[in-house]
């Protein structure tokens, strides 16, 4: 799906991005664009071709600042629940998509941009992102997930700081607080290294990559006896998998894996 406000660059070695392209109001996003975003991730992911996805914001200054406060403007709160519910479910059917999504944060992150960062499978930042939550400001809170998946990721004191001050952090700061798992990089290598680790992802087991992201995703939730019983069965269904007898097969002759793409 490529629109006005969304491009889809097509894939390269199993490799889709997404790019948000409203730079003249800082890829702000609305009810539609982020419903635009979901629907082009799950049509990617539903493509076994695809193995990897990257979100991206268009030009040098935003990855995305937020939701557009146009479309907020004089809602009650009955409205207000239905945009932000719409929204959440986007968010929450990206991060279920079953395909790695990597969001390259090019500029700022702030507000529903720091919660769509949040949703994707991990970030890798440039040395110019600038993140943050500075809803309270406003005298808002976020309602995409962010108190939510803020917390889970760097933990309440981090999301609290966040939160209650409005203060952005540095990429650095991102980084040394869990937020990306990648040191910043040079604005000018973003993509081509967020590029780079999908495409080593896209290399990998789709099912033993979707399996991950599902068991990863339940972690936080689910008590860890449930969840040391659900990673035994998966890596038992890899195992017995053809997908895992290829795997097994290339090692032992030394050879690269010939994947299917079915997840």
């Amino acid at each position: 799906m490529t629109t006005p406000e969304l491009v889809l660059e097509y894939p390269q070695d199993r490799v889709a991005t997404i790019r948000i392209n409203r730079p003249s109001v800082y890829n702000a996003l609305h009810s539609k664009l982020i419903a635009e975003i979901a629907s082009a991730v799950a049509d990617l992911a539903a493509d076994t071709m695809i193995g990897a996805i990257v979100i991206t914001g268009t030009g040098e200054k935003a990855f995305s600042a937020g939701a557009d406060l146009d479309e907020l403007t004089g809602l009650d709160e009955q409205a207000a629940t239905e945009i932000l519910a719409s929204g959440q479910a986007c968010l929450r059917a990206i991060e279920q998509c079953g395909v790695p999504v990597i969001a390259a944060v090019n500029g700022l992150a702030l507000g529903g941009g720091l919660e769509l960062v949040l949703c994707c499978s991990f970030a890798v930042l440039s040395e110019r992102a600038s993140l943050g939550l500075p809803e309270t400001g406003l005298g808002l809170i976020p309602g995409y997930g962010g108190t939510q998946r803020l917390t889970r990721v760097a933990g309440p004191a981090v999301a609290r700081f966040a939160m209650l001050t409005g203060r952005r952090l540095s990429a650095e700061q991102a980084y040394l607080w869990g937020i990306t798992p990648v040191p910043p990089v040079p604005a000018d290598e973003l993509i081509g290294r967020a590029t780079e680790f999908a495409g080593d992802i896209a290399a990998r087991g789709p099912r033993a990559a979707a399996a991950v992201l599902r068991l990863t995703g339940l972690a936080g939730d689910r008590p860890l006896d449930e969840m040391l019983i659900a990673e035994t069965a998966a890596a038992a269904a890899a195992v017995g998998s053809d997908e895992g007898a290829e795997g097994i097969a290339a090692f032992t002759t030394k050879r690269a894996p010939m994947f299917g793409g079915a997840r």
